[in-house]
């Protein structure tokens, strides 16, 4: 049972600070001139570093992944599309909207991957997942007009940076199945995260957009680098060790509630309750595949 409590507080924990950075994010772009790419990069660059550090401290084998051509290009592919693809559209939803919606729009994700898993096994999906794509859809409508259906609660292009969120997310879930059961999360985590901020960083010459910022502005870049980065993931990825990971799924639904909290209390950010209502049935949807996945037989009477 201490197992299992310190994995649901790590769960927790890690969605929790990933909705934080993410509203200490809008808040650096709403008060400083700071680029969203140098941002993006420094986070992966830094981040990576750290995590594999920790790989190192723990004995685990981090060049493993590099003994082979095969899984270098897939770890290279995955370190493009799925980890700097999510990067990159999340934080330029939060930059072009806000924290809480980008969190919000990220977790059509699970819709994606049921509508993908659909099309490419050609079966018709479940009752439950059927219901889970709908309610997606309506909660999506009604979160980007806030139920004024002759117009837009948020920029078109938040919007559509936070639809191409889900679909980065979609990308980061599914890709890199076949590497993580190989090598494992830290190791493939740590290398994505500083290969794609190289990538970021070389591509977009981030060195040139390095921002002037004050001390509490560095501060603000450090809290979303080490803290809503580097230990998010890792106590998500340590949570794994004492609980499922449907479990932990479902405890990942903290992220968009903590983002939407803290842009509530602290930079003004606000939903009606037609928005609120489509933030749930987005968010929801996570607590319908874990109820669909209990059901099936994987509920947290299997944990360990």
């Amino acid at each position: 049972m201490q197992k299992k409590t310190l994995g649901l507080i790590l769960a927790s924990a890690g969605p929790f600070l990933w909705g934080s950075s993410g509203t200490v994010a809008q808040h650096l772009f709403e008060s400083t001139s700071i680029s969203t790419l140098w941002l993006v990069s420094i986070r992966m660059l830094v981040s990576g570093a750290l995590l594999l550090l920790y790989g190192i401290a723990r004995h685990l084998p981090v060049l493993a992944v590099f003994h082979r051509p095969q899984t270098t290009i897939k770890l290279i592919a995955f370190s493009l599309f799925g980890m700097a693809g999510v990067q990159l559209t999340y934080f330029m939803a939060i930059s072009t909207g806000n924290a809480a919606t980008a969190a919000i729009l990220q977790f059509l994700s699970p819709v994606m991957i049921i509508v993908y898993l659909a099309v490419t096994t050609l079966t018709w999906p479940s009752k439950i997942d059927v219901i889970s794509v709908f309610s997606a859809i309506i909660g999506t409508v009604l979160i980007v007009t806030q139920g004024r259906l002759d117009s837009l609660a948020l920029p078109v292009a938040a919007i559509v940076w936070g639809l191409l969120a889900a679909v980065g997310a979609t990308v980061y879930t599914l890709m890199p199945a076949g590497l993580l059961k190989e090598f494992g999360a830290t190791t493939i985590v740590g290398w994505s995260m500083l290969i794609g901020g190289v990538l970021v960083f070389v591509g977009s010459r981030a060195w040139r957009a390095t921002p002037q910022l004050s001390l509490g502005a560095w501060g603000q870049v450090a809290f979303v680098v080490i803290f809503g980065t580097m230990l998010a993931y890792l106590f998500f990825l340590q949570s794994l060790e004492y609980i499922l990971p449907t479990t932990a799924s479902v405890l990942g639904a903290i992220e968009p509630l903590s983002a939407t909290i803290l842009s509530a209390l602290f930079l003004g950010v606000s939903f009606n309750l037609v928005g609120i209502l489509g933030a749930v049935m987005i968010v929801g949807v996570t607590g319908l595949q874990f109820y669909a996945t209990k059901r099936a037989g994987f509920g947290p009477a299997d944990q360990k």
